[in-house]
């Protein structure tokens, strides 16, 4: 479903991917994670080019990725993102924020789309809300409406770039929640996260990530209970001491 053959990025002088390989396919949930400035979240960011690479190729669904226009705004229906921080459109409601991209990218009736978009705020359990304004929710009900508007699209793949670093501990189990529903669902998934926990309960695969280059992947009773790498070895040991 995703493929990332040999890509590199520059910030500047800074060399933020190193010649990443990588491979997701079609109903995997492959997890990111990896010390603070290691890539991760540049490396999420490309795969729908919210960021552009220096060289390199990728590919979503055996077809490279477009290099503006309505070409990559297809694209970008196809490949859901749900952020840190939200992104809602704060002066619409709940529901207008999940009928949006449907009626305007996929060419919904507002009728089909309202259907479409109560069905997924239920199932992220904010259905209750769908009149209110992202303002009046917490963090963790934002997020969740945020993740039932990238589920309205019928995305192929769905990035995750540290869905629940912004929000309250006590809310992060119920974004978690439906990131593990979802996975179990066959989403396809890659998940930039900071939570061990559902690393190694929903991934198939855990990439770790260290100053810009892909440094160890494994399965997840691989990783978390016999690391190869030094670099792997001493993330782990300051993570997961407490």
């Amino acid at each position: 479903m995703v493929v990332l053959d040999n890509v590199n990025k520059h910030f500047g002088a800074l060399h933020v991917l190193q010649d990443i390989d990588m491979t997701v396919a079609k109903g995997e949930v492959v997890v990111v994670i990896g010390p603070s400035g290691s890539g991760k979240s540049t490396l999420c960011r490309t795969i729908n080019r919210l960021e552009t690479i220096d060289s390199g190729r990728i590919e979503i669904d055996g077809k490279p990725l477009p290099e503006e226009g309505r070409e990559l705004a297809k694209l970008r229906a196809d490949v859901g993102m749900v952020f840190q921080s939200f992104n809602l459109f704060a002066h619409k409601t709940v529901l207008e924020n999940v009928t949006l991209g449907q009626t305007k990218v996929r060419r919904k009736s507002k009728a089909a789309a309202d259907e479409r978009a109560r069905e997924l705020l239920d199932r992220v359990g904010v259905g209750a809300q769908a009149d209110k304004f992202p303002a009046q929710l917490s963090g963790g009900q934002q997020q969740r409406v945020a993740i039932a508007r990238a589920l309205a699209m019928e995305p192929k793949v769905m990035l995750f770039d540290e869905p629940t670093s912004a929000l309250d501990p006590e809310m992060i189990n119920e974004v978690l929640e439906v990131m593990q529903q979802l996975a179990r669902e066959g989403m396809t998934m890659v998940v930039v996260t900071h939570e061990m926990g559902f690393a190694k309960s929903a991934a198939n695969r855990v990439i770790f990530m260290a100053d810009g280059k892909i440094v160890e992947e494994a399965t997840p009773d691989q990783f978390f209970s016999n690391p190869r790498s030094d670099r792997a070895k001493d993330f782990l040991s300051k993570i997961l001491q407490h």
